[in-house]
């Protein structure tokens, strides 16, 4: 009896070892690389990875499982560089701030997620929220709730009274004490190491900072310098130790200029960009994260009577207008750009509104794709595993009905998607 449950014991693991393959049969593949679509393609996959791609359609063997997609575009997983998932502007979101704990806003961000994994956005950078993205970059990632694959910020740092200082506004009793570096408000090289090095401590992937003011906070005005050249230089050459890159937000031109001279990674929303911005940047092979949605988002709420409050509105209506002008000048320019929404300050799952924004302005469909894979994945250091469909490579992949590149709305109808080897919508 021993040898016999010995032997079906055996028998069990060699059966178990014999890997399940996925043939996902493409009618049209945008690989992410190529700046030609390919048709009629096999996908093989195995386990998280991408083994084979092969011409014409294949099956496999029984026990493989195949995918019939023949009548559908094929694309890597998106990838949306700047999202906030603790987040959604509403309304009622200033006064939400004082009443939501923690654990409200971790319960609503596995929401947002799996609604942004769902509109085939399988990889995001998270720029910036209380520190419960760390956890929720974790949950996901033990398999605890559903979402893309998470790089976070963690807190965002800036200034005292700059962007993300939760204090700008409020009385000076209203806060338990006045935040400092643990609470991502840096000011002087000494603080500044020490904010970098404390998000690496709580779990961040990078780090965002705030080199101008921004729209939806409560100072009165959104454009000004709030880091010196010096105060940038600590945070980048600290990030750069632990091997962190540093994505700025930055809206005006001065600010703009000064975290580019000071060696951040990526720029932000970049509203009021001058010639001298775009030149820096490509002098600096600084990367552009437009985030138009969010642009043309707050410029079409500042119309709504008391959707926001009058500072706020003031600078929404400035804004929405101006970005997606600066950033047809900067693209026509030769600025490097990849692809980034700010979801959250628009509703999440809504991200795909980006490629019709940048395709409005003269960037080809099949340019605006890349930005979202292959150049998302360069700005993100992770050519190696995602961004494109190629042997070796993570199985994010995603289906469409119709052609991108004659109609870009339809990217924002998702009719399949697979991350890392497992389907979540079919």
């Amino acid at each position: 009896m021993k040898q016999l449950l010995t032997m079906l014991f055996v028998i069990l693991i060699a059966g178990s070892a014999i890997a399940q393959k996925t043939y996902i049969q493409c009618g049209r593949l945008i690989d992410g690389i190529s700046d030609k679509e390919r048709k009629t393609v096999t996908i093989v996959v195995e386990g998280k990875k991408i083994i084979e791609i092969r011409d014409g359609y294949s099956s496999g063997k029984s026990t493989d499982s195949i995918i019939d997609l023949k009548d559908k575009t094929v694309m890597p997983g998106f990838i949306d560089c700047h999202v906030h998932l603790e987040f959604q502007f509403s309304k009622t979101a200033f006064g939400d701030a004082f009443r939501e704990r923690d654990a409200d806003i971790a319960f609503m961000s596995a929401v947002y997620a799996k609604r942004t994994l769902l509109a085939g956005f399988t990889t995001v950078r998270d720029l910036g929220g209380s520190g419960v993205n760390v956890s929720l970059r974790n949950a996901v990632n033990r398999g605890i709730t559903i979402g893309p694959n998470i790089l976070t910020a963690g807190r965002a740092i800036s200034a005292t009274g700059g962007h993300m200082d939760p204090s700008v506004g409020l009385r000076d009793d209203a806060m338990r004490k006045t935040p400092g570096p643990e609470e991502g408000v840096a000011n002087g090289r000494d603080e500044c190491i020490k904010a970098v090095r404390y998000q690496f401590k709580s779990g961040a992937n990078l780090i965002k900072i705030a080199s101008t003011g921004g729209v939806l906070d409560l100072s009165t005005e959104g454009s000004g310098a709030e880091f010196s050249i010096e105060e940038i230089k600590a945070i980048t050459e600290t990030a750069k130790d632990y091997g962190m890159a540093v994505a700025c937000h930055a809206h005006g031109a001065e600010g703009i200029r000064r975290a580019i001279l000071g060696g951040v990674n990526s720029i932000e929303h970049g509203t009021f960009m001058d010639d001298e911005g775009m030149e820096l940047m490509k002098k600096h092979n600084v990367w552009y994260v437009p985030t138009l949605t969010a642009g043309r988002s707050v410029g079409d709420s500042s119309k709504v009577p008391g959707y926001f409050i009058p500072v706020v509105a003031a600078k929404a209506a400035v804004v929405g207008p101006t970005i997606q002008k600066t950033f047809a000048k900067a693209y026509k320019a030769g600025v490097k750009v990849a692809f980034g929404t700010d979801a959250g300050v628009y509703p999440h799952g809504m991200n795909a509104l980006e490629f019709r924004f940048m395709t409005e302005v003269g960037m080809p469909a099949m340019e605006a794709i890349k930005c979202a894979t292959v150049n998302a994945a360069e700005l993100l250091g992770i050519t190696n595993e995602r961004g494109s469909v190629e042997t070796g490579k993570i199985a994010d992949i995603i289906a469409v009905s119709g052609n991108p590149l004659q109609d870009i709305t339809v990217l924002s109808h998702m009719n399949f998607v697979m991350k890392e080897g497992k389907i979540y919508l079919r």
